[in-house]
């Protein structure tokens, strides 16, 4: 049964891809969204905002990279909404795949989707002034709470996707995720920010995980922010995963 899960689940994920890199508009609006968000803020209002020593491009980047992870899975939400009303499922689900193969091949497109779109930032950043002088191991670790929190949020767009009534209902609620970084240390000092404000900020898991981003690119001790980021994301993941399987067994039951 493994290794069926495992086949079925590469071959579904493949058909996914297909569709991600036939529809340029996605991508491009995947990509260009926090792009612009990330000329705007370093061109516009960098000059404005204290960082010390840090050029601006450096503090926000992580916020940035965040961003582009919530863009980005709403459009996971989209297309498992489109498959569960085109009837897609129902007709692999005739055939001798296993169910779960189908839901997880969403989630995979999601990963690679996502982690393109990043490499994209990444490098339009490094024409922006972006530099580090973190060695391979920090990079990775960077990588890897990236590739935990994409995967993380796109169970809880399998929840959207699986439970909206309207395609526009399915990307809605990544509304309150991609302004979510704008209430953290994302863009400025939560010093700055007044008391509730920035108890909210300083509590909630984009900062633990902006913060521990950026101690890595910059060669910094990255302390117990990265402990706290972790157990924000691997709660959520389990939180939502449960939920999501919970949703598409009833579905398709």
């Amino acid at each position: 049964m493994t290794t069926y899960f495992f086949s079925d689940a590469v071959v579904l994920t493949g058909r996914t891809l297909r569709h991600v890199t036939r529809s340029m508009d996605t991508i491009i609006t995947t990509v260009i969204t926090p792009i612009a968000m990330m000329l705007m803020f370093v061109y516009v209002f960098g000059g404005a905002i204290d960082t010390g020593p840090v050029s601006y491009v450096n503090y926000m980047l992580p916020g940035i990279l965040l961003i582009t992870i919530a863009s980005g899975i709403a459009y996971t939400a989209l297309r498992l909404f489109t498959d569960m009303n085109s009837g897609i499922f129902e007709r692999f689900h005739s055939m001798p795949i296993a169910r779960s193969g189908v839901l997880w091949a969403h989630v995979l497109t999601s990963l690679v989707a996502n982690l393109l779109s990043l490499v994209v930032v990444v490098g339009v950043a490094v024409l922006m002034g972006f530099r580090s002088g973190a060695g391979v191991l920090a990079w990775l670790a960077v990588l890897g709470i990236l590739l935990l929190f994409t995967l993380a949020l796109t169970w809880i767009a399998v929840i959207a996707g699986l439970s909206a009534k309207t395609a526009e209902g399915g990307g809605a609620f990544s509304y309150p995720l991609i302004f979510l970084p704008f209430l953290s240390s994302a863009f400025v000092p939560t010093e700055t920010m007044p008391g509730p404000v920035r108890w909210f900020a300083e509590n909630q898991p984009v900062t633990s995980i902006v913060n521990t981003i950026r101690d890595l690119f910059a060669e910094r001790p990255v302390g117990g922010d990265i402990w706290t980021a972790l157990a924000w994301c691997v709660g959520i993941l389990v939180v939502a995963y449960v939920f999501a399987m919970v949703t598409y067994r009833r579905k398709i039951s």
